[in-house]
This record gives C-alpha cells, sequence and structure tokens, in this order.
C-alpha cells in the first residue's frame, strides 16, 4: 500500500492535553501528456492538499497524507503505517489500481512543505478545539465549510449531555458532506458518538470505520477449532445444566491434538454429558451453530464476558460474521452474543475497538426485522448517553430502534405463547399460495407491531419477549430444561429483566397470545407480592388476550393421550383443563384485575387448528378463553392466525388498536 505515509510528531503544544489526527486529502495533479514527475513542488501541493479533520487521541501526533491519485507523480513509504496500524484507527483508500511506475518515495522538499501544512493544520484546530463552541471563529486561514465539520465534532465531546445528542442529530442529519469529510468525522469521533451515530435511522455508513485487521489463524486451526478453544477456556463456576450441556455438545468431538493442549479436560465432568450427542460428521456450519449456541448461554453469565473476550472473542466472532454472511440464523447469534456482553459498561471499549460499531450499524439498516431488532438491542445496550435502561438477553426493543427526540409515554409488551417466539408469533397472517402467485401484499409484514403499531402509536415503546417453549421434553433443545418451565420460574425470570428494562415506569399494556397470557397472569400476581414491582403492578392499565386458556385447554389432554409428543412438559401439564393451579391463579387474577380496575379485551379463535398429522381441533374453546370481565370477541380464524391480522384494515388489528388508544387515552398516544 503505497498511499499512505505517518509522520510521528511530537505534541508541539502544551495546552493540548491529548494528540490530533489529521487527514490531508491530496487531489489530482493533471499530467497529461507529461513523463513521470520526479519532484512535486509546493506551489501544487499548496493549492491541492487540503485539511480536512482532527481527532484527539492519546500518545503522539499522528499526521497522515491521502494520496488519492497524483497520477504518476509519487509513492510514499508506508513503513510507519505498518507499524502503527493495530493500535489506531487509519483509513485506508486503496483505489490505486490506475498508479503504475511510481517514483520510490516523496522528495525531501515535497516532505518539508507538508510537515508546514501539518503544523499550520494543528494551529488551525487547536485554536477551534480550545475556544468556547458558541465562540465567533474568525481570523482563520481555513475554509469556512471545514468549520461546519469541526465544530460539530467539538460539539459531541461537550460536558452538557443534551448539547452532545444535539451534535451527535446534526452530524448524521448532513448529507452534503464530501466523501472525505465522513471518512475524517469516521476516524475523530469517539466511541460515544459512533454508538450515537449508529442508533441515527438510516445513518450514512461512512461514518464508521471498518473493522480493524484480524489476526491471523495458526496453521492447522480452523474457526470452528477457535471456537472450541474458546468455550473449554470458559469457567466453570456458576453455570447451570443446560449451559454445561451447551458446552459438552459443541466441544464433544475435538481432535486430539486440542485435546492434548486442554489437557483433556473437554468438557463438564470430563467426557461430557450422558446425553450429548456426537458431532461426528456433521458439516462445520453446523459446528459452529452449536459452538454459538453454548456461547450464548455463557454469555448470559456475567463473570464469564471478561473471559470472552480477553480470550479474543470479539475478534473470533467477528471472522465468523464475516465467513458465515449467508446464515442470517448464525449472524443472528453472534449478534445476540455481542448484545448480553454489551450489559457489562467496562467491556463497552472492548467492543467498539474491536469494530462492531460498524457492523451493527449495517444491521440496523437490514430489511429482515430480527436482524435489525438483535442489532438495535446490542446497541441500545452501549449507548449509556441516550438510553438508560438495559435489555438482557430474550427482551427485544420493537420500537424506537434508534434515537428519538419524540417521547415515549407508554410501554406495550408483546408476550408470546408455546412454540412462539420474539418476532414470528406477531407477524402478518400469512400469505395464500394464490397470493404468493399473483404476488399481491407486497406490504406483507414479518412484525405488526413494529410495522403498523409503531407507526400509528409513535409515543410508545414496543417491547418483545422470548422464552424457550416445547410442547415435550422430549423435543426440549436442553435435557434438563423442564426444571425451567413451570410457570413460576418463567415469571421470576421475566420480572428481572423486564425491571432492568424500566418496564412498569410508565402506562403498561400488555399484549399475550396462548400460554403467553397466562405468564402475564402468573407475572402480576408475583407483583403483588414484591415491594420492587409495585410501580409495574400501579403502571398496568390494561390486558389484550389472544385465545389464552384461562381454564386450560384440550391440547394437554391430546399431549398424553394420542401423543406424538410422548413426554408432557411441566408448562404443557398446567394447561390441563380444571388443573387446580390453573383455577387458583385466574381467581386471584381476576380479584385482583377488577379490585385495580384493570381493562381487558379478549379475543378468541372459532376454527379448528391442524395439530399433528392426524388431529383438527379448536385448541382454546370459547368456554375457555372467555375470562369473565371485559370484552370478548370471537374471530373467524384458528389458533395460530388469532394473533396475526391479515392485512392493517382488518377487524383484528384495528379493534386492537382502538383498545390500545381507549385504554391509555389520546394524551398518551398524541
Amino acid at each position: 500500500m503505497f498511499q499512505w505515509h505517518v509522520f510521528q510528531l511530537q505534541c508541539w503544544e502544551q495546552r493540548m492535553s491529548a494528540t490530533a489526527l489529521c487527514l490531508i486529502r491530496c487531489r489530482r495533479l493533471s499530467t497529461a501528456n507529461q513523463g513521470l514527475k520526479k519532484t512535486l513542488f509546493w506551489g501544487n501541493i499548496k493549492t491541492i492538499a487540503k485539511v480536512t479533520g482532527a481527532v484527539v487521541l492519546g500518545g503522539c501526533v499522528f499526521i497522515t497524507y491521502e494520496v488519492v491519485s497524483l497520477n504518476k507523480a509519487v509513492t510514499v513509504n508506508t513503513q510507519a503505517i505498518l507499524q502503527e496500524k493495530r493500535k489506531s484507527y487509519i483509513y485506508l483508500n486503496t483505489n490505486l489500481k490506475e498508479q503504475e511506475n511510481i517514483a520510490s518515495s516523496l522528495t525531501y522538499k515535497t516532505r518539508k512543505e507538508l510537515h508546514k501544512a501539518a503544523r499550520r493544520f494543528l494551529e488551525i484546530s487547536s485554536k477551534i478545539l480550545l475556544k468556547p463552541v458558541d465562540e465567533h471563529l474568525s481570523g482563520l486561514d481555513a475554509d469556512p465549510h471545514e468549520y461546519a465539520l469541526w465544530v460539530l465534532l467539538k460539539r459531541t465531546r461537550a460536558a452538557s449531555r443534551a448539547e452532545r445528542l444535539q451534535a451527535v442529530q446534526e452530524l448524521a442529519e448532513h448529507t452534503h458532506w464530501h466523501d472525505y469529510q465522513y471518512r475524517t468525522a469516521a476516524q475523530a469521533v469517539d466511541h460515544r458518538t459512533a454508538i450515537g451515530l449508529a442508533r441515527t435511522p438510516q445513518v450514512d455508513l461512512r461514518f464508521f470505520l471498518s473493522p480493524p485487521l484480524l489476526p491471523e489463524v495458526a496453521d492447522g486451526f480452523s474457526v470452528e477449532d477457535r471456537l472450541r478453544q474458546l468455550l473449554a477456556s470458559l469457567p466453570q463456576a456458576e453455570v447451570d445444566q443446560c449451559i454445561q450441556y451447551f458446552t459438552s455438545l459443541a466441544l464433544r468431538e475435538s481432535s486430539q491434538s486440542l485435546a492434548a493442549q486442554r489437557g483433556g479436560l473437554w468438557c463438564f465432568g470430563g467426557n461430557g454429558l450422558p446425553y450429548a450427542q456426537s458431532l461426528t460428521s456433521v458439516p462445520s456450519e453446523k459446528v459452529e451453530s452449536f459452538c454459538l449456541q453454548a456461547l450464548v448461554q455463557h454469555s448470559k453469565v456475567p463473570s464469564h464476558c471478561d473471559p470472552i473476550v480477553a480470550s479474543g472473542g470479539l475478534q473470533l466472532l467477528q471472522r465468523v460474521y464475516q465467513l458465515r454472511k449467508d446464515s442470517q440464523k448464525i449472524q443472528r447469534n453472534i449478534v445476540r452474543i455481542v448484545g448480553n456482553l454489551a450489559l457489562n459498561d467496562n467491556l463497552h471499549n472492548a467492543i467498539v475497538q474491536s469494530g462492531w460499531v460498524s457492523v451493527l450499524a449495517e444491521t440496523m439498516q437490514s430489511p429482515h426485522i430480527m436482524q435489525a431488532s438483535h442489532a438495535a438491542r446490542a446497541l441500545a445496550n452501549l449507548d449509556r448517553d441516550a438510553v438508560h435502561e438495559k435489555y438482557q438477553d430474550g427482551v427485544y426493543i420493537l420500537h424506537p430502534q434508534c434515537r428519538t427526540s419524540q417521547p415515549i409515554k407508554a410501554d406495550v409488551l408483546f408476550v408470546h405463547g408455546l412454540l412462539g417466539a420474539a418476532f414470528k408469533t406477531w407477524r402478518q397472517q400469512d400469505l395464500t399460495e394464490e397470493e404468493k402467485a399473483a404476488g399481491t401484499r407486497d406490504d406483507y409484514t414479518e412484525c405488526w407491531p413494529k410495522s403498523w403499531l409503531a407507526a400509528d402509536c409513535p409515543h410508545l415503546r414496543i417491547l418483545s419477549v422470548e422464552y424457550d417453549t416445547h410442547l415435550s421434553d422430549w423435543r426440549a433443545k436442553c435435557p434438563v430444561e423442564n426444571q425451567r418451565k413451570s410457570l413460576a420460574y418463567r415469571s421470576r425470570e421475566l420480572l428481572s429483566k423486564l425491571k432492568t428494562a424500566g418496564v412498569g415506569d410508565k402506562p403498561v399494556i400488555w399484549v399475550a397470545h396462548s400460554m403467553g397470557g397466562l405468564l402475564v397472569k402468573k407475572m402480576l400476581l408475583d407483583a403483588v407480592n414484591d415491594p420492587e414491582m409495585q410501580p409495574l403492578l400501579k403502571n398496568t392499565k390494561g390486558i389484550m388476550f389472544y385465545s389464552v386458556p384461562h381454564n386450560g385447554t384440550f391440547m394437554a389432554e391430546y399431549s398424553v393421550n394420542v401423543r406424538y409428543l410422548l413426554f408432557p412438559s411441566i408448562e404443557v401439564k398446567e394447561l390441563s383443563r380444571d388443573s387446580p393451579a390453573l383455577r387458583e391463579l385466574n381467581e386471584n387474577f381476576l380479584n385482583m384485575a377488577q379490585d385495580r380496575d384493570i381493562k381487558i379485551l379478549s379475543f378468541t379463535e372459532t376454527r379448528p387448528t391442524n395439530v399433528g398429522p392426524m388431529i383438527k381441533m379448536v385448541v382454546v374453546p370459547e368456554q375457555s378463553a372467555e375470562l369473565g370481565i371485559g370484552d370478548f370477541i370471537p374471530v373467524d380464524v384458528d389458533h395460530l392466525n388469532i394473533c396475526k391480522p391479515e392485512k392493517k384494515d382488518s377487524f383484528l388489528y384495528k379493534r386492537s388498536l382502538q383498545f390500545i388508544q381507549d385504554t391509555l387515552g389520546s394524551q398518551v398516544i398524541h
């Protein structure tokens, strides 16, 4: 790379508490029909060199010159940059294929004049950086157009939080910058500003530096091997049996050489848990997926996050992310891990320095709602300047995913049911084969709360939670997961996560499908006896139930008697008709809801649902879905589609929207 040269100078002024990195952009010299120039005179340099930015860094002053294209005029010695490129970000423009037969180095006179320009730059930039932000800038020999960028960059570091947030917003809203100005800003912004820019809607991605070069992988070691090494190095303390299972599964099929390096201690318990499956002949991508699932579990344990980062986990995840661009699932799991690591404030610098902000910023603009929402969660956990809440694993922000100046006046929280998920449960009703063939409904949404509700009620914060559910222990992802499936366990776990996310500080409306409604009732009853959760209970204004089996369901009996699902899990047993626990839950909730005047709207299915290959049934009959208070509305859909409106102007969505607006009131919605 002959395009760059880094000059290392001593800090020239005691008043500057840190150092400056400046970028001089040299424009093309017209040398048509001329031979190779051996000398580059300052008369030309002066007219083409342009000071484009400044950044305060620690250490020494690095002056970086970008020779965009001097048209066979010079080459630049790159030894200095080769020494420094792993220590700090330097933007490299490598589009120099047209450059040939370049001279061996800049001439002495050229370097001397460039140093003069650098000193002049420092003089100008120091005056800007040392002046108060609101002081008029005059008498400076520099392009006024550059002042706007410099002043904005300075304001992003202001002591006032409000001024910082405003400056970041103004910086992101500029669309008239030249390319080199975006690149200058990318090098100049601090970590806090970079995160703020990443959380700005449709921000120009040129504001972000590309991830730094990744270290070379040792000979004979694959990415899969590195993932296994990372897992094997993590602590064994504070892990539950499911984390042990995932780790054992990922490490089961190790090579002899790696086993020797680890002293044969491949997994918890030496040879792995008895139910660990063999990965023999499994493709690398599948093994990587197992490893990432294990890392997701480990990243939930705060004491494991530091070792993950210290072992090079952020760089390794970056490599896997780049290698598996064709696998949305792998990329989601990686961003999920980064989001979990971001819950630890002490790791934020490491996450930013390893280049994840640019990746997350790009992912935020993905048309795939699941990808964008995972990135939004990670960035929100990083953004301590604008976000006070933290979003633990399984709690996702559907709106607003970016920084916003609009006040958030209430929360709407979506809770899925059996075999549901934070996103797929709330998608628009699936296209019919005829619609697919005709290409209709081009505006199909993967998540109507994010696409429709956010547009109709922009002052709401819309959250969706996710938790593992399985109809049978036989099919459970973790063989010991059944210990964690009761409503009581789920309730304790989610209440803790929602408290961390600040749910309860504002008015709340719950939206629940199927078993999710039972979980909501259990959480609210548990909140009655928890002093810390009283705000949540007080601020709960309404609940929408979509086919919730308040009095049980036939599904539980079918799961025992017909059984394509051989072993009923705890969560299915709790759905049995006339279950004493279910009856007690319902009675206690009714008393609480009436005492606190919680508004209720219930929908129920009337069409049968295909359950397995041979069974068709109404999963939640009307007598079970009717709570006894609030409005009760039967809908001509099946159990799966009761929470999936066909389109935005359908009755199901319009009635749901009306309930939210009526319950919260116009002063909250508008």
